[in-house]
């Protein structure tokens, strides 16, 4: 799916009644005693002498988050109806928060389907927020349906902030509008069926996203994996029939000053191996490749955002399988760059293709190693299933927690205590991939990956294992299925390295 198209629109009632909109969309506040209107509805409010406000409290608003109430117009404006939907309650001294905006402007989204034209004044607040967040609302998934049912909203003009200039504001348009493409491509990728998605179609996948967008592609197929030593993403792979992969996508943008790296775990199915998941939600499965498809959206939209870095995305991907080919609990991997891991669970695969990958990342020498996975069900123990858990390196670690975050993505620094290193201790190899025991197996993992990692180099991982697909019912901008964390979180941590440094 595309987004819709968007453009700009002055906020007056001269404007709005020249509009072509079906539908017009304000912002509620909820107030301790009734409802209010949020900044940018006040010409909507003047069509309805000052009464908008009283007359949708009369059909129930209240402005609670993410609350949905439509009035009609009556003629009061060319839209046939007014979409109110609520942002919740304002700081003390009325202050709207721009994830409040991009979560009620998903909700509006999802409720404009059907739509051929819509007005936002939810942009006044936060065009940003407004922008991401309607288009990612309004985001579905239908390929495979016979009856896709109504499709989304086709284009949604904006009301132009008050403060700022016309410029600002559409450059502003357009960078929001290229965030959320980028999450779109990861969407669509997580949702893609493994039968449709594996280790040799996701690469083609790659190589047409690079040549649209003027990057350098590179892939190993299994026999340039063997012969260059990638133990960890054959021995992953090696129980499918379709071979696994390696592939890199690289952006050089003008007057880089930068290098990141970016890795991200590529299982396109994880069965768990020899070591088999349990049957119940192991279709939820098929969403283990969540960290390549969100490296892959990145280095994308650098390239779009034409920042002024240098970013390599490094995918593995492998299926994970039981067949008599598979690798074995027992099994030791010679992984890349020398170092011996013995398997003592097959389905601690994602560890084993990462590694591989980080190691092969750090040959490029970079400045920074931003990598994501669904790594561990210990990150949805501990943090849920919307957190992120976020290791690596302590300041990048902080610094990138605290990014995703002010996105809205949402992300918590977690610590890499030294005394699990000694349960990672195998009798056979440098280290095992697992402990022995349950207890901290998201910190576990993270100081396995600590071990690929080059001496001296910040680094941050991202464990997304919960927040990367929703298999609840949508809220806000995030839908059912592949959500696309963290495509906006590592955006924002290259802008910010594009800044500072």
């Amino acid at each position: 799916m595309t987004v819709p198209k968007f453009a700009l629109i002055e906020n007056t009632g001269a404007a709005l009644g020249k509009s072509r909109a079906e539908v017009v969309v304000v912002g509620t506040l909820q107030g301790d005693k009734a409802v209010t209107l949020a900044p940018g509805a006040e010409a909507v409010d003047e069509t309805f002498d000052g009464s908008l406000a009283e007359l949708l409290a009369t059909v129930g608003a209240s402005g609670k988050a993410e609350e949905v109430v439509k009035l009609p117009t009556l003629g009061k404006l060319p839209a046939a109806v007014v979409l109110a939907v609520g942002l919740g309650r304002a700081d003390g001294d009325g202050t709207v928060t721009a994830e409040q905006v991009r979560r009620a402007a998903g909700a509006a989204g999802r409720a404009l389907a059907g739509t051929a034209r819509a007005v936002s004044t939810l942009s006044a607040v936060d065009l940003q927020a407004a922008v991401e967040g309607t288009a990612l609302g309004a985001y579905t998934f239908t390929e495979y349906k016979s009856e896709p049912g109504d499709a989304p909203v086709a284009a949604v003009d904006f009301a132009t902030p008050a403060e700022g200039t016309k410029r600002a504001h559409t450059a502003t348009l357009k960078a929001a509008t290229a965030i959320a493409e980028a999450v779109i491509i990861a969407r669509d990728l997580i949702n893609t069926p493994p039968n449709d998605l594996f280790p040799a179609s996701f690469a083609e996948r790659a190589r047409k996203l690079a040549e649209a967008n003027d990057l350098d592609f590179e892939v190993l197929d299994e026999k340039q994996l063997k012969r260059k030593g990638f133990g960890g993403i054959l021995g992953v792979g090696g129980g499918s029939s379709r071979p696994p992969r390696l592939v890199r996508v690289s952006y050089k943008g003008p007057k880089a000053a930068k290098k990141v790296a970016l890795v991200g775990k590529g299982i396109t199915f994880d069965s768990g191996g020899i070591s088999i998941k349990p049957a119940a939600n192991m279709d939820h499965m098929t969403s283990d490749m969540s960290g390549a498809a969100a490296v892959l959206a990145s280095v994308v939209l650098a390239a779009k955002l034409k920042y002024p870095l240098e970013v390599t995305a490094n995918i593995p991907l492998a299926e994970n399988l039981p067949s008599g080919t598979s690798y074995r609990p027992g099994d030791v991997l010679s992984m890349y760059g020398g170092k011996t891991v013995e398997v003592l669970n097959t389905d601690a695969e994602g560890r084993l293709v990462l590694a591989d990958a980080i190691v092969r990342a750090a040959e490029d020498d970079p400045d920074y190693l931003i990598e994501t996975s669904t790594l561990t069900g210990a990150q949805m123990v501990a943090l849920g299933n919307r957190t992120a858990g976020i290791m690596g390196s302590d300041e990048f670690r902080d610094r990138v927690a605290a990014i995703a975050q002010a996105t809205g993505e949402g992300g918590w620094p977690m610590p890499l205590p030294e005394e699990l290193r000694g349960d990672l201790d195998s009798r056979l190899a440098d280290l095992a991939n697992v402990t022995g025991h349950r207890w901290g197996g998201m910190l576990a993992a993270g100081i396995f990956l600590r071990e690929f990692v080059a001496e001296g180099l910040p680094w941050a991982h991202i464990d997304i294992a919960g927040p990367s697909f929703n298999t609840g019912a949508p809220w806000g901008y995030t839908g059912k299925g592949g959500t696309g964390v963290p495509v906006r979180t590592i955006a924002a941590v290259l802008a910010d390295i594009a800044d500072q440094g």
